[in-house]
């Protein structure tokens, strides 16, 4: 494997949680729908661990976690559109369009954040010694947590954009309700709010 660009990973990935709890302290303040607001309240807590975990795997592995790279700087400037998209959105004073764009925001967000596991959990594989197990345990420890993140708010961000539309929103949606946590399991989900909509 090639070195720095698991510690380029392994920074973007840092930057990614940090940004996270920005983004869903931002998304709370836009959050309408009492389940959402619980469920991205239980999110920052998750997010803020992650950022305490990515830190620990920076000192196995001897990076240093203020490190500075392109690619974090990028992942940064992404996080702050995020949160600038909602405070606009919020500025409109349409608090249901609000909660609309910080649901999207939320699931742009937690899209980069599946991929940086995913990734996390493949160096993993490839690692020996102490760092190797560092990062499986990590892995293990908060992957089932990023899929639900992605998958469950994908699921709200669907059935607001349906309220939004006029038509029949299924809230909270079977993503939320059977704690869905992949991608298999988010399609049968979404096909249940349909037959549930009939």
């Amino acid at each position: 494997m090639d070195d720095k660009q698991v510690e380029e990973l392994i920074l973007q990935s840092l930057e990614q949680e940090i940004e996270g709890e920005r983004i869903y302290d931002t998304a709370l303040e836009c959050a309408v729908n009492g389940d959402l607001r619980d469920k991205w309240s239980k999110y920052l807590d998750e997010t803020k661990m992650h950022t305490a975990v990515l830190m620990q795997i920076c000192e196995a592995l001897f990076i240093d976690p203020e490190k500075e790279t392109t690619g974090r700087a990028v992942v940064r400037h992404v996080g702050t559109a995020l949160e600038e998209a909602m405070k606009l959105a919020r500025s409109s004073g349409d608090a249901r369009a609000a909660e609309l764009v910080a649901s999207e925001c939320v699931v742009l967000a937690e899209t980069k954040d599946h991929l940086d596991w995913e990734l996390l959990g493949k160096c993993a594989q490839h690692m020996n010694g102490r760092a190797g197990k560092a990062l499986h345990s990590a892995y293990v420890r908060i992957e089932d947590q990023e899929d639900a993140h992605l998958y469950q708010t994908k699921g709200f961000c669907r059935e607001l954009w349906i309220k939004s539309l006029g038509m029949n929103p299924v809230l909270p949606p079977p993503e939320e309700r059977e704690k869905v946590k992949t991608a298999a399991a988010a399609a049968e989900a979404e096909n249940e709010a349909d037959k549930e909509r009939e």
